[in-house]
């Protein structure tokens, strides 16, 4: 019998409702018993559920994105088999996917080996998906155009300095992730795990690696950039200057700013990576 689920709006990673009995009766042979809402999750609803050996990210993804949920599992699969740290798709069930859950924390002071671990997987995983072919830019995940034209009509001062987005593009290197922010990682010591993969495309090299290093080096420390371009150049697909890395930082910031501004409709957040005073 076919349910329907409740739609309900709730400030945490949930926009869609399931019980534990749906749960059961979607997933039967896992014989899950607990389901908890996380608090994460902006966009698509997230829980983990758990039965008495083990526990899993249950994902609904609350938006009408088929070939990238498919493009997801096959990347997925492509870096698990290179032993990257990054989830297992485990099943799927009328809408509702399963997967496995990373072992680790989030740590609460980004120190250097945080910086090293996270260049070796970024440089592993640049050298992987050189193979992958998207008919997805990255840039086009987002409609920057009608985001700017709300900016411009409530935040002109902030429109102003993020106009120069309205026709932005980047060259394809390969497929990025595009937001490897620090709550999209976990840690396990010193091994890092990343997650959500889902809205990523072709992009450049140089503008993933600037997204992450807004987040994990937010006061732009020399030891930390260098430190990553270090261990980054030992393995990664081409060498990235810190020339390069520098050139992306202000449009990688710009754009989050923007999307920041789009989501929570107010400046506050968006100025964390402008620095507008």
């Amino acid at each position: 019998m076919e349910k329907n689920y409740e739609k309900v709006h709730l400030v945490m990673g949930v926009n869609i409702h399931i019980t534990l009995n749906e749960l059961q009766e979607l997933f039967p042979s896992y014989n899950f018993v607990n389901i908890e809402a996380t608090k994460d999750g902006v966009i698509d609803t997230t829980y983990i559920v758990t039965n008495t050996q083990t526990s899993y990210i249950l994902k609904h993804f609350d938006r009408d994105i088929s070939s990238k949920i498919q493009t997801d599992k096959e990347l997925l699969t492509l870096l698990k088999d290179a032993e990257l740290n990054v989830p297992e798709y485990i099943d799927e069930k009328k809408g509702w996917y399963l997967f496995s859950i990373l072992k680790g924390s989030s740590p609460k002071v980004i120190q250097l080996y945080h910086i090293q671990a996270l260049a070796r997987f970024m440089a592993k995983y640049h050298a992987q998906t050189t193979k992958i072919n998207s008919s997805t830019d990255f840039i086009d995940n987002y409609p920057i155009k009608e985001i700017l034209s709300y900016t411009k009509k409530y935040f002109y001062r902030h429109y102003k300095e993020l106009e120069n987005l309205q026709n932005y593009s980047l060259k394809t290197d390969g497929f990025i992730h595009g937001d490897i922010f620090k709550d999209n990682t976990i840690f396990d010591g010193e091994k890092i795990g990343v997650f959500d993969f889902i809205d990523g495309g072709s992009g450049e090299f140089a503008f993933d690696i600037a997204v992450a290093l807004i987040s994990f080096n937010p006061k732009n420390k020399s030891l930390f950039t260098n430190a990553f371009l270090r261990t980054y150049n030992q393995t990664a697909p081409k060498k990235l200057t810190l020339d390069e890395l520098q050139a992306k930082e202000p449009s990688a910031r710009q754009l989050y700013a923007l999307l920041r501004i789009e989501r929570y409709k107010n400046t506050q957040r968006a100025n964390e990576l402008l620095k507008i005073c």
